[in-house]
C-alpha cells in the first residue's frame, strides 16, 4: 500500500507531554510508525519544515447530526483541524426520531420536518455511510428525540408506558454504536421530565458500556442543583457523566465558576465525570424567553416570522418596533439567538480546567452562526494557549484529542502512535488564529496548514481536497 512520510514535524502528540521532533510514515489508514525514519519508506515524502503536528482535533460538543449528511465536505470543522464530531447532544439527535408534525424546539436546529428522516438509530448509520462525510462522527441518542416519539407533548413526565418505549428505542441505538443518552433538561421540551423519568432511561446505559451526557437543568441560580442531579443519575447508574457546555450563564450567576468547578471535583472522586467548553463568553441557541435580559446583548440569528432580522440585535428589532424586548422576543418566535451573558473570567476559569475538553456547540444550520462554529479549535490555541498562556500548548491540544478520545471511547484515536488512526493535522503554532467574528462568522481558520482524516489528505493550505474519508465511529469501536 502507498505509504506518506511527513518528515521534520514538532510532534504535539495528544498526550500532554512537551512538544518532540519527529518523523511520522502513514500507511492505508493508520499511523505506522513514529520516529526517525528513512525517506525511502515511503513513496510520497512532505517536509514540514518544523510545523506542529498533532491529532486531528475532536469536537466534543456538536450539533451537525443532519450537516454532516446534507453538507458532507463539513468545511466549517474540516478548516480548523477538526476530523471527529461527536453529535447527539443535548437530548436532540437526528435519530430515532418519527415525528407527528414539525420538530419540537429545540430540535428544530438540526432542521424542519423533512430533515427527519431516520426512525432508527441503523437507518441513520446507513445514511452517513451513503454520504461519505469528510469528518468522523461518533453520536449519542437524544432524550427529547425519545420523548418526541411516543409523547402526545413535552410538557409533562412521561408515563411508565411511555419510558418502557422509549428504552426499547434506546436501546436499539445503543445496539447500533450510539455513545449513549443526552438530555437537554433546560429546554421546555424535556424540563418536566423527572430524574426518575432520566434515571430509568439511563439504567439501559451501564451493560452497553455507553455514556450520559447532561445539558443541565439549569446554568443558572440554580447550576449546583442541576450538578447534583447530573452526578446522581451517573452514580445511580454506574456510567460516566459529561456535562454539556459547562458554564456560569446569566449575569447575576457570573463569578461562580470556583464553586462550581470545587463540586465538579468533589464529585469525581467517586465517579467518572467531563465536561466541555466553548471558548466564548457568549452561547447560542433557539430564542428562549426565560433568557431574554435588557441587560444582555442577543443577536438574533434566525427568525422563521421575521427571517430579515437575522444578523441584528434584539434591542435594534425592538427599538425599530417600538416594543419592549420580551414583546419582540414573542413576535419573533420561533428564532435563534446568540446570548451574551457568560463572564469572560468565569469561561476562561472553566476551560483551563483538567477535565475540560473543547466542543464548539456551533449550529451549522444557523444562517448567521455563532463563531465558534469555524473558530473555536484555532481560538484555543491561538488566543487562550499562544497570546494569554492560559494553558501550554501541549495541553491545549491534548484538550482536544486525547481526553475526548478517552471520554467517549474513541479507541486508537485522540493520539499520533504506531498503530493508531490517521487523523492529522498540521498547523502553525505562531499563526494559528481565528478569523471568524460575530459580523463575520463564516470564516476559515489562519495557520491550518493539513488535515488528513483516516490517512487521507482532506484539507490542504486553506482549501479541502474533495477526498471524503470521514466515517461513522460506533461507541467503543477498535478500528473503525
Amino acid at each position: 500500500m502507498p505509504a506518506t512520510l511527513i518528515r521534520n514535524v514538532l510532534l504535539v502528540d495528544g498526550s500532554g507531554e512537551p512538544p518532540r521532533p519527529a518523523d511520522v510514515l502513514l500507511r492505508d489508514s493508520l499511523i505506522e510508525r513514529v520516529g526517525t525514519l528513512p525517506a525511502e519508506s515511503a513513496d510520497t515524502i512532505i517536509d514540514a519544515n518544523g510545523l506542529a503536528l498533532a491529532p486531528g482535533f475532536i469536537d466534543s460538543h456538536t450539533h451537525d447530526d443532519t450537516a454532516i449528511l446534507h453538507t458532507p465536505q463539513m468545511l466549517p470543522k474540516l478548516s480548523q483541524g477538526v476530523t471527529t464530531v461527536i453529535a447527539g447532544n443535548c437530548g436532540i439527535s437526528a435519530a430515532p426520531v418519527r415525528l407527528r408534525s414539525d420538530p419540537p424546539d429545540p430540535m428544530n436546529l438540526l432542521g424542519d420536518a423533512s430533515t427527519f428522516q431516520y426512525p432508527t438509530f441503523a437507518s441513520y448509520v446507513e445514511a452517513v455511510h451513503a454520504a461519505r462525510p469528510a469528518v468522523n462522527i461518533a453520536a449519542f441518542a437524544g432524550h427529547t428525540a425519545l420523548r418526541n416519539n411516543h409523547m402526545d407533548r413535552l410538557d409533562r413526565t412521561a408515563t411508565h408506558a411511555e419510558i418502557a418505549a422509549m428504552r426499547v428505542d434506546l436501546q436499539e441505538a445503543l445496539d447500533h454504536g450510539a455513545l449513549g443518552l443526552s438530555t437537554g433538561l433546560a429546554y421546555l421540551s424535556a424540563f418536566s421530565a423527572t430524574t426518575e423519568e432520566v434515571l430509568a432511561l439511563a439504567e439501559t446505559l451501564a451493560a452497553a458500556g455507553a455514556i450520559y451526557a447532561t445539558h443541565l437543568r439549569s446554568e443558572t441560580e440554580q447550576i449546583l442543583a442541576a450538578m447534583d442531579e447530573a452526578f446522581r443519575i451517573g452514580r445511580s447508574s454506574r456510567v460516566p457523566v459529561v456535562i454539556s457546555h459547562l458554564k456560569c450563564a446569566g449575569i447575576t450567576n457570573w463569578g461562580r465558576s470556583g464553586e462550581v468547578l470545587a463540586r465538579l471535583d468533589a464529585a469525581s472522586t467517586g465517579q467518572t465525570i467531563g465536561c466541555d467548553c466553548y471558548p466564548y463568553a457568549a452561547g447560542s441557541s433557539t430564542l428562549d424567553l426565560r433568557q431574554v435580559d435588557e441587560r444582555v446583548k442577543i443577536t438574533i440569528t434566525w427568525s422563521t416570522p421575521h427571517p430579515e432580522q437575522s444578523g441584528k440585535t434584539l434591542a435594534e428589532i425592538a427599538a425599530a418596533w417600538r416594543l419592549s424586548h420580551l414583546e419582540a422576543a414573542k413576535r419573533l418566535q420561533p428564532a435563534g439567538a446568540i446570548y451574551h451573558s457568560i463572564s469572560e473570567s468565569d469561561m476562561r476559569a472553566i476551560l483551563s480546567h483538567p477535565a475540560t475538553m473543547i466542543g464548539s456547540d456551533g449550529l451549522p444550520l444557523d444562517p448567521h452562526p455563532h463563531p465558534r462554529l469555524w473558530g473555536a479549535f484555532p481560538r484555543v490555541l491561538g488566543r487562550y494557549s499562544r497570546d494569554l498562556g492560559l494553558f501550554p500548548l501541549e495541553e491545549a491540544v491534548r484538550k482536544m484529542t486525547s481526553l475526548p478520545a478517552a471520554r467517549f471511547g474513541l479507541v486508537h484515536r485522540g493520539l499520533v502512535r504506531d498503530g493508531y488512526c490517521a487523523d492529522l493535522v498540521l498547523f502553525d503554532p505562531q499563526l494559528i488564529c481565528d478569523t471568524a467574528t460575530f459580523e463575520h462568522p463564516a470564516q476559515v481558520a489562519g495557520g491550518i496548514e493539513s488535515v488528513w482524516v483516516n490517512g487521507r489528505l482532506s484539507y490542504s493550505r486553506g482549501a479541502a481536497t474533495g477526498d471524503r474519508s470521514g466515517k461513522f465511529i460506533p461507541r467503543g469501536s477498535i478500528i473503525a
